[in-house]
Parts: structure tokens; C-alpha cells; sequence
């Protein structure tokens, strides 16, 4: 995204929900570039282990034939009418 000083005054919410989706802000003054703006990477805490479904696949008992046929047993008692 390209923002001018103006547009840092008068439409912040734009640049922020920019930065917001992971774009870099190019800042521009009469039309020359004077800096850039970068989102910062937040690090989650969250782990990929610690996921219900982590693993899910070696845990199938072996008659079943994918993890979409498992889960859609396993969701049969709730959505068996559907």
C-alpha cells in the first residue's frame, strides 16, 4: 500500500487495517518516498501439539478409510439427521 503524509493524518484506520492484513505501507511525501511501515510478526504461543486434532490420523482405528469418514461418524450422533 502506498500512503501519502495526508493519508496518514486523515485515514489511519486505512493504513492500520493494512498493516493489520500483513501489507507493507510505502510512506510518500510530494510524491518521494520517505519510509516504509512493516507489520510486526507476532509469535503465537500456541502450539501445533497441544491441537485436539494434532495427531488425529494415527489414532484411526484401522477399518476406517480417511479422517473425513472418522469425523463424520464421530459427528453422527449430533448431525445424524441432517
Amino acid at each position: 500500500m502506498e500512503a501519502s503524509i495526508v493519508d496518514l493524518r486523515y485515514k489511519m484506520k486505512a493504513v492500520l487495517k493494512a498493516l493489520d492484513r500483513g501489507e507493507s505501507v510505502r510512506i510518500t511525501y510530494h510524491g518521494k518516498e520517505k519510509a516504509m511501515m512493516v507489520p510486526t510478526r507476532k509469535k503465537s504461543t500456541r502450539k501445533m501439539e497441544d491441537s485436539p486434532f494434532f495427531g488425529m490420523q494415527s489414532d484411526l482405528p484401522n477399518d476406517a478409510k480417511s479422517v473425513q469418514e472418522y469425523v463424520r461418524e464421530m459427528r453422527k450422533p449430533r448431525y445424524g439427521h441432517i
